[in-house]
């Protein structure tokens, strides 16, 4: 066959995020989707704050000439200004429009990073478990992933990652509030993390930069989530607009390189090209001029910690082991059933749709995106209660 061979074994592969999720569209026909208890996609159901739709309304009835022409590949400056302050504020790092790039979303942000940064055959480190199409993203640009376990409370094995890291290691990429475990990485933990690629870009004597997939940033349930630009210099962050103002379809988002990069400017010319080339070549111009209007609107938080506090004493009560998360909208229990595919199968003929923990390289768990209305989780959990109780009976009695 003439189609590329790569593609074919994505296609083969699948997502089992996607396909799960295109399982629960046709259960919702088939029994209704009052029945349906889908947790496979983190597709916020509520609606983005009123300042989003106020701002639209703005953008799109200014007597404004040129609204929709081209602009320079970077994005708009005066957006890239308004970010690039925002930045300095919460960072006190001297962030300028050049070291911003509008991308179509976060996703869009780390092809951009990764065609900027690799050359065949270098390597990418990821923390299992990871977010699915990070390997599909890495090797789609001639890198090569590799895998770092994370501890059992999903917290950074920084001794595995030591023993990883090679004179091939070009870049790394952390998630923190983190898809699917929802952990929050410690400020100590991250200072621990650049002091170590420090000293191994010292002894290999080549550039490691550390990426931060940020889209979850804002959905936090602690104080604090301890930004990466404090612990390493060489560091660029990809956010997106998707979680904390529910526009997951507008794809839009930006990429920022740490002002302290060793190779600041020469990194956003190169990746201001890449993103062209990628054929994005801009990021949406109608969604780029509402987000300085916007400001520091966002979700309400309130039914996400809800869900989540809901989920966390359901589980337990019903005999689960789950770790609470500290941010995101994810729940990762451990599967009653180790082979976790064979559980989601179970969960699915109880109209439950969730991810097996292998579609993030930590099989023996499960996800659930609890990005979904109250109702819908407290539906849930009798059918939870009713699966874990088949492995109970199922176990011999002391």
């Amino acid at each position: 066959m003439g189609l590329n061979q790569k593609m074919l074994d994505s296609l083969q592969a699948g997502s089992s995020i996607r396909k799960m999720f295109e399982e629960g569209e046709k259960r919702s026909k088939l029994y209704g989707a009052e029945q349906v208890f889908d947790f496979s996609l983190g597709n916020p159901v509520f609606e983005p704050p009123k300042e989003v739709h106020q701002a639209i309304a703005q953008v799109l009835t200014e007597d404004k000439k040129g609204l929709h022409r081209y602009m320079p590949n970077a994005g708009l400056p005066e957006v890239r200004r308004f970010l690039a302050a925002q930045l300095k504020k919460e960072t006190g790092l001297d962030f300028r429009q050049t070291d911003l790039i509008m991308t179509v979303g976060a996703g869009g942000g780390l092809n951009v990073a990764l065609k900027a940064l690799l050359n065949p055959g270098e390597e990418v480190i990821v923390f299992s478990p990871y977010f699915v199409e990070y390997d599909a993203y890495i090797q789609n640009h001639g890198g090569i992933p590799i895998q770092v376990p994370t501890q059992i409370d999903f917290h950074l094995d920084l001794a595995a990652l030591e023993r990883a890291i090679s004179k091939k290691t070009k870049a790394l990429i952390i998630n923190s509030p983190n898809n699917p475990t929802g952990v929050v990485y410690s400020k100590e933990e991250l200072a621990a993390l650049g002091e170590l690629l420090r000293h191994k870009a010292q002894t290999f004597g080549s550039g490691i930069t550390l990426l931060s997939d940020e889209p979850y940033r804002r959905i936090a349930y602690v104080d604090e989530v301890p930004s990466i630009l404090a612990a390493y210099p060489n560091s660029v962050i990809v956010t997106s607009y998707s979680k904390d103002l529910a526009l997951p379809g507008e794809r839009i988002g930006y990429l920022a390189i740490s002002p302290q990069h060793a190779e600041r400017e020469l990194l956003f010319q190169v990746a201001s090209v890449a993103l062209r080339i990628l054929g994005f070549v801009n990021a949406p111009a109608i969604w780029q001029r509402v987000l300085p209007l916007v400001g520091n609107a966002m979700v309400d938080l309130t039914p996400y910690r809800q869900n989540r506090d809901a989920l966390v004493r359901g589980l337990r009560a019903a005999g689960y082991e789950v770790t609470q998360p500290e941010g995101a909208f994810y729940l990762f229990p451990k599967s009653p059933n180790p082979d976790d595919a064979a559980f989601v199968a179970e969960a699915q003929a109880e109209n439950l749709l969730l991810v097996p923990g292998r579609a993030f390289a930590r099989p023996g768990y499960f996800r659930i995106a609890y990005c979904v209305e109250p109702k819908k989780v407290q539906g849930a959990l009798p059918l939870f209660a009713r699966l874990m109780a088949r492995y109970q009976t199922a176990r011999p009695q002391p």
